[in-house]
């Protein structure tokens, strides 16, 4: 083992120094994977089409001619390089890099890559210390072939069958859970495998199914869903209602996901705000607290009142009685009342209330970038920090920007090859047809 650094922290370089990942993604499951192992220090070389790139380039623009947020925020720290993958001379640049590169990230679709004739065996046999890590829809199984994309991922997972009310349809969440909750797991298991490569020498293939991925972050719906059998859900406020519980796991509203009862509750200016609100928890530590601010102090010692149990059948009721209070304050007034006796409540931040919040851009987690084309932008750091390793947060790349310095850089080849390569048009778009006539 080496000897610990006698640099200071923050300055003996970042957690991934010296791994080299070949980027294959695209859109958002992939990039979110391989742009967090960029922010950990890898040099993440990202392939694209010639002439076309990430196709998330020109999804969703805001500002003409310039790569859409879309792409930006999910292409971070990274170098790109155009190639034809069905040219000869495309595929002799991917042979070369993939000796170069320690793990090859991929979120084709089934059998993609396979088609390209970048099979497993093929890999292997160029770097057996390779790793080889995918994207997928659905693991092995009757679906696997299946194309799957974000909220098909939330309503296959789980998700979506239990996000809701009783009373409506199910719904898919604003959180990417499907896209970018599968690159964090495929990211673990990427520096899982490339740990492992210490010990034995060899590579391994690493997959992620987008299906899997949602249904981790949903476990305790699969939880409750057990405990059905057993008898009704009673921290689910249909319980203290008395609507009874059916063979799945319901749909439970604003109800909290563990045994400390909690609701969303309205907030003073809610009538032309639409974000005036506050998550509010009734944990029964600090039912006293509660019931002092709320000027309920008789609740404390009514037996109707006084334990969890003989609450529940009662939650919409108080919370309505905690709602009167709430009203009368904003959501930063609550939650100062409330922390200042440790009542555990959050308030519904809106996406322009985060953007503006200055503690999260001293702490990294929302970040201002200059990009050449489209100007500042803003965008989300790291949201893993670590006091040896500290992230910074680069542009995204223009299309094929570091196509020359991967060809010579990395790879080591002489002006000469790299004329030849280029030459051939397997780094370029083909020239339309009324281009080339003229």
């Amino acid at each position: 083992m080496p000897a610990p650094s006698k640099k200071p922290f923050g300055q003996a370089g970042k957690a991934l120094d010296g791994v080299r990942i070949l980027d294959f993604t695209h859109v958002q499951s992939g990039p979110t994977c391989t742009q967090l192992l960029a922010w950990f220090g890898a040099d993440v070389i990202k392939v694209e089409r010639p002439g076309v790139g990430d196709i998330t380039r020109g999804q969703l623009v805001d500002v003409k001619g310039a790569d859409s947020l879309y792409f930006t925020m999910l292409n971070h720290n990274k170098r790109s390089i155009t190639i034809d993958s069905k040219h000869p001379q495309g595929k002799r640049v991917l042979n070369e890099l993939i000796k170069k590169c320690d793990v090859l990230v991929e979120n084709f679709a089934p059998g993609a890559l396979d088609r390209m004739g970048f099979t497993w065996e093929h890999i292997h046999k160029l770097n057996p210390r390779m790793i080889v890590a995918s994207v997928k829809g659905f693991g092995p199984g009757p679906y696997e072939d299946c194309k799957v994309y974000e909220n098909v991922a939330q309503c296959t997972g789980g998700s979506a069958s239990t996000t809701g009310f009783r009373d409506g349809p199910p719904l898919v969440t604003g959180a990417q859970i499907g896209d970018s909750g599968t690159g964090l797991h495929l990211a673990l298991g990427i520096v899982a495998a490339l740990y492992q490569r210490n010990r034995t020498g060899r590579g391994q293939k690493v997959l992620c199914a987008m299906q899997d991925g949602v249904l981790n972050l949903a476990r305790v719906k699969l939880r409750d869903q057990q405990r059905l059998a057993h008898g009704p859900l009673t921290e689910y406020s249909q319980y203290g209602e008395g609507v009874p519980f059916g063979e799945a796991t319901p749909r439970a509203g604003n109800d909290s996901g563990g045994g400390q009862p909690g609701w969303i509750l309205k907030c003073k200016g809610w009538e032309t705000d639409p974000n005036a609100y506050i998550y509010f928890i009734t944990q029964a530590p600090v039912w006293g607290a509660i019931c002092d601010l709320i000027g309920e102090p008789s609740w404390k010692t009514d037996p109707e009142y006084a334990t969890p149990r003989a609450r529940l059948p009662k939650l919409k009721a108080i919370f309505a009685r905690i709602e009167e209070w709430t009203m009368t304050m904003t959501k930063f007034e609550v939650m100062e009342k409330c922390n200042a006796v440790d009542i555990p409540v959050g308030p519904i931040l809106s996406m322009k209330e985060i953007a503006e919040d200055e503690s999260l851009r001293k702490t990294g987690t929302v970040v201002e970038v200059d990009h050449p084309v489209r100007g500042t932008y803003l965008t989300v750091g790291n949201p893993i920090k670590m006091s040896d390793s500290i992230s910074d947060v680069k542009r995204s790349p223009l299309l094929g920007e570091h196509t020359d310095e991967i060809l010579t850089k990395v790879l080591g080849l002489d002006k000469k090859t790299v004329a030849e390569i280029k030459g051939s048009g397997a780094l370029s778009a083909p020239e339309k047809e009324g281009k080339a006539a003229a």
